[in-house]
């Protein structure tokens, strides 16, 4: 079956679509059914990597005009807004801080200064992607700077490959929680999730009602690493090493000091989006296309457009059309109407419970994030509409119970660009070693969250 696996998946999709298509739904308009045979085949062709995603993503787009389903500006909507603008952005201001050679400076100078054991390099991992997580807003390129500088450590304490594995896996994994913490921690997920429910939630904002159970639920990674992946040797870092890459990259350069002052300046003005009114998005295209000028920039130049990725933007575009077009079609609210119970469970806990168990379980299925999120939230915002409850608590403990988790590496890019021995040097074994207990760790935090909106004004 695994050879030919895309081939029963494409048909698979295919016979979804014509079933629901062809079925007689009660309740449910005519272009509401198309919606949902188009998106389920979308989601089966994902789930079973028929294609690569943005090749199945612009084949959704495409049909969902051709069949009448909504109007072209209803389904490419993401490109008038902010949040398609910020992924680009990110993905720029990335490519600037790597190509500059800032990330790789502060990694080598942090585990100069924190490392000497196995149980302080695991937890300066989970620091070090911390401090990046401020100044590259998207985990990957975050993860291949620390993954660049971990090497080093490896070859320095002469680790077993066991042992160079768990660190690998620590250097992605971490990546999962920590960006979390802040809103521009993973510029894709963590902006979906807030538009998906339609509610303005400021930089500080998300920080505020989301930075404490992101914090702890790093915490509690950290530990689950610690207490899974002991060392099968002495762990013995040759320091003089890393101090020898940070000498060969000589002193701070003049680009690397203008790439600091960009960043401190989208920060800052990240930080401050309640204040300033501009959109994230428009600040950090901003940011990044001053990176390009003469004088003051002269970082970014023609070759950078090759880190941003139109199939991931493609990828994004469908996402966001499964629930906004789910929502005019009233496809969200029957599948709501369908799936779920009668009536929102009155005890908050007894519903955060259950969001995350239809979000693990739809995540198990589809295994993708933004698939799960796409499905899941608009159904669930439906599902509490009638409720007081402010839009954002079910959209965040969707994101939370699938942002957070994984048992294979599918589950999650964070970790399945990671895989292999060119990468993280970690295996599927690994990640299910880590991915099956961290299960515990989501139901954990979304009690967490529960208590502390309650504590915010959330709930």
């Amino acid at each position: 079956m695994g050879k030919n696996k895309r081939e029963i998946g494409f048909i698979a999709g295919l016979l979804v679509a014509i079933i629901i298509w062809n079925l007689k739904l009660d309740g449910l308009s005519q272009e509401g059914q198309k919606c949902l045979a188009l998106s389920l085949m979308t989601v089966v062709f994902w789930a079973t990597k028929v294609a690569h995603p943005g090749y199945i993503s612009g084949i959704y787009l495409v049909l969902l005009i051709i069949f009448k389903v909504a109007p072209a500006e209803s389904v490419f909507v993401l490109w008038t807004m902010d949040t398609m603008y910020l992924v680009l952005g990110a993905y720029l201001i990335a490519s600037a801080v790597k190509s500059s050679g800032l990330g790789e400076r502060i990694a080598y100078s942090f585990l100069i200064k924190f490392v000497s054991s196995w149980k302080s390099i695991i937890v300066s991992i989970f620091g070090l992607t911390f401090i990046l997580s401020l100044l590259i807003p998207h985990p990957w390129p975050r993860a291949f700077i620390i993954m660049t500088v971990i090497a080093v450590v490896i070859q320095s304490a002469n680790l077993s490959k066991g042992d160079a594995a768990k660190l690998g896996l620590t250097v992605f994994a971490s990546s999962v929680p920590v960006s979390m913490i802040f809103l521009t921690g993973d510029s894709t997920i963590n902006i979906l999730a807030v538009k998906f429910s339609g509610v303005e939630l400021s930089w500080l904002g998300w920080f505020y009602n989301m930075g404490i159970p992101a914090i702890a639920a790093s915490i509690l990674t950290c530990i689950l690493i610690l207490v899974l992946f002991k060392p099968e040797g002495e762990f013995k870092i040759n320091k003089d090493e890393i101090k020898a890459k940070l000498t060969a990259l000589g002193t701070m350069k003049g680009k690397e000091i203008r790439t600091l002052v960009w960043i401190i300046i989208a920060i800052t003005l990240w930080m401050t989006d309640s204040l300033h009114g501009f959109a994230l998005g428009w600040v950090t295209l901003a940011v990044a296309m001053s990176m390009s000028l003469p004088i003051v920039g002269n970082i970014l130049t023609p070759k950078d457009w090759g880190q941003v990725p139109l199939q991931v933007l493609l990828f994004l575009t469908a996402a966001i059309s499964i629930g906004k077009i789910g929502g005019i079609t009233g496809m969200n609210a029957w599948i709501a109407s369908v799936v779920l119970p009668s009536s929102v469970p009155s005890n908050p806990f007894i519903f955060a419970l259950l969001v995350a168990v239809i979000g693990i379980c739809l995540h198990m299925v589809l295994g993708s994030v933004i698939a799960v999120m796409g499905v899941a939230i608009p159904a669930l915002l439906a599902f509490t509409t009638a409720s007081s409850m402010s839009p954002l608590v079910p959209a965040l403990l969707v994101y939370s119970s699938i942002a957070l988790h994984y048992v294979f590496p599918f589950h999650h890019l964070n970790m399945l660009v990671g895989l292999g021995e060119d990468n993280g040097m970690y295996t599927d074994k690994d990640v299910i070693k880590l991915g099956i207990p961290l299960t515990a760790v989501v139901f954990i935090i979304v009690i967490l969250e529960i208590a502390w909106w309650n504590i915010t004004g959330l709930l």
